[in-house]
């Protein structure tokens, strides 16, 4: 079966039929349109302007670098992402956005440039101490473990798990409560994302859409403070577009931080409470949703007139 016919699937696993796909592409439109900037957010009524101060920002960076041979990649003179909300990075590609993804969360190293997470100095840590501090990602290609079992792709993203001493290993008693617990955690970010009835099956046979769930999910198992999303929706069939928008949102909801990388503008100016526009490395605009769509550097460099002007026919 391939990914196409797999994405007609519901995220439980049942088969979709034509109808029912063009109306989940419907609600997802619907609710993409629907979904406005809180009225509490703390950057509601900031006017924006490149590498300007948040309120309360939970990753602060300054000058950071990333050069490939001759070519600059990231040039990022000073950019904060305010905490509890859901900002977009967007660009044309080759702007330097998964570069810059890559560097942050410590699975690249920076030429230059320093950065903070959540008050403390981060620069040069590894990805894995990246995400014991409360920062994790997912791919634009999912990596997901084809060979394990949706479940054991859960339990093995979990931090801090006793069972991976080697001496304790030797002595089940010694996290087998542990792992009991982690597995009654896994279970239930799985029925949240709709997988549960594939707990058992080997994640190779998920759909592209389907592994785009299990990231997520897997994510959400080490407790994040922040997630950051590498075009979380590229690829996905529209059935299980509506889905994946509600679980951003529940991110923010629940209190954490979203950084995500996406290129479709309706979903992007939907969803967002800020928008971070790169092009040729750099930050050149940031700002609400409503800012960045009249902004005349981000219509030049990546949007195109059809955001000319808020309202205009598409």
């Amino acid at each position: 079966m391939t990914d196409e016919q797999k994405d007609g699937l519901g995220g439980d696993g049942v088969e979709l039929r034509d109808s029912e796909i063009v109306e989940a592409r419907q609600r997802a439109e619907e609710a993409v349109e629907e979904t406005v900037l809180p009225d509490e957010s703390p950057l509601a009524h900031l006017t924006g302007e490149p590498g300007m101060a948040k309120p309360d920002p939970i990753l602060v960076a300054d000058a950071v670098g990333r050069s490939f041979g001759g070519l600059k990649a990231v040039d990022v003179g000073h950019l904060e992402v305010q905490r509890g909300t859901i900002t977009s990075l967007i660009g044309p590609n080759g702007a330097g956005k998964t570069t810059l993804f890559n560097v942050l969360t410590g699975f690249d190293r920076a030429d230059g440039g320093t950065w903070s997470f959540d008050g403390r100095p981060v620069a040069g840590l590894s990805a894995h101490r990246m995400a014991r501090r409360g920062m994790v990602r997912t791919f634009q290609l999912t990596k997901a473990l084809t060979r394990l079992t949706v479940l054991d792709n859960m339990k093995l993203a979990a931090v801090g798990q006793r069972g991976e001493n080697f001496f304790n290993a030797l002595v089940p008693a010694l996290w087998r409560s542990q792992d009991a617990e982690l597995e009654k955690r896994a279970e239930e970010l799985l029925e949240r994302f709709k997988l549960a009835k594939m707990r058992d099956s080997f994640a190779g046979e998920l759909s592209g859409g389907q592994r785009k769930l299990l990231e997520m999910a897997r994510a959400l198992m080490v407790g994040p403070s922040m997630v950051m999303l590498d075009e979380p929706m590229a690829g996905v069939n529209p059935a299980l577009t509506q889905s994946l928008l509600g679980h951003v949102r529940a991110l923010r909801d629940e209190g954490m931080t979203v950084l995500f990388v996406e290129h479709d503008m309706d979903v992007v100016m939907g969803i967002s409470d800020w928008v971070v526009c790169m092009a040729q490395g750099q930050v050149i605009a940031e700002g609400t949703p409503e800012q960045i769509r009249s902004n005349r550097t981000v219509i030049d460099a990546y949007l195109g007139t059809q955001y000319d002007e808020p309202g205009a026919e598409e």
